[in-house]
């Protein structure tokens, strides 16, 4: 399954390289912004916006309304990961 992680461009560090810091969930990692880069929009002006990161690139722009809510489900997706995983634990422990 690939999944594409929202996060925000905080600033370009290699402008030639089309290269920005992106501000994922307070992780802030380099990434490849080729993907969003065009003629109407260049690389100045990417800078706030919010873009689905997939392995180091950044696929597409998206708005900041529909980034906090995916933010907002994955989040909630990643409690429900960990009751599973205690709920998985603790019948372990009442079959043994």
């Amino acid at each position: 399954m690939c999944l594409g992680i929202p996060g925000q461009i905080i600033e370009i560090t290699d402008k030639d390289n089309l290269i920005a810091k992106v501000d994922v969930s307070g992780v802030k990692r380099p990434v490849n912004i080729a993907c969003i880069v065009n003629d109407e929009h260049p690389v100045e002006n990417c800078i706030n916006d919010w873009v689905l990161v997939h392995v180091g690139f950044a696929m597409s722009r998206i708005d900041e309304e529909e980034a906090k809510k995916t933010l907002t489900l994955l989040n909630e997706l990643g409690e429900i990961q960990e009751e599973i995983a205690a709920m998985n634990a603790s019948q372990v422990i009442l079959e043994n």
